[in-house]
């Protein structure tokens, strides 16, 4: 008798579907635009200065990328600055935030997560798969559990040989 015929796949056969919140991700580099090499000193924002450079940048070199709008040094920026930023980067980003990259990388999963059709997934037994070439934010993780709990048999965490239950639905 051949060994190969006892070996019984178990994982194959218990009915979990893999889901990998890493196919929800966007593609887009990642950029930070960060507002204090605009100001004076890196301390005061002055209007006729920074109404000039925005009305000169070249804010084509953002198409097609994800933008975080931030300022890193310790000044007081009006919101007006940052509107202005939004408003000459809307016609070529992906995306524009105001915060820093973890913030742009959390909206660009929710934005991905919340366009997904997952009532394929109802009903069924799912496993968020807990590791990967793409980090995923906590974030991702939390509003896959949203949306999939009120849909899912049950869901669980990890690789489906070891994984973690986090919700089973009351049969």
């Amino acid at each position: 008798m051949d060994i190969q015929e006892n070996i019984i796949n178990k994982v194959a056969q218990s009915g979990l579907v893999t889901l990998d919140p890493a196919s929800f991700y966007p593609q887009g580099e990642r950029v930070l635009y960060d507002i204090k090499d605009n100001l004076y000193m890196e301390l005061i924002l002055r209007e006729k200065d920074f109404r000039e450079f925005v009305k000169a940048h070249d804010w084509a070199q953002y198409a097609g990328k994800n933008v975080a709008i931030t300022c890193t040094a310790d000044a007081i920026v009006p919101a007006w600055a940052y509107m202005l930023i939004a408003n000459r980067l809307a016609p070529y980003a992906n995306e524009v935030v105001f915060g820093d990259l973890e913030l742009l990388e959390t909206v660009l999963f929710i934005k991905g997560i919340s366009g997904a059709d997952l009532e394929q997934y109802r009903d069924q037994r799912i496993v968020l798969k807990g590791c990967g070439d793409i980090p995923v934010p906590v974030s991702a993780y939390v509003e896959l559990t949203k949306k999939l709990t009120p849909i899912a048999k049950s869901l669980m965490f990890g690789e489906p040989c070891s994984t973690v239950p986090i919700y089973k639905r009351k049969d």
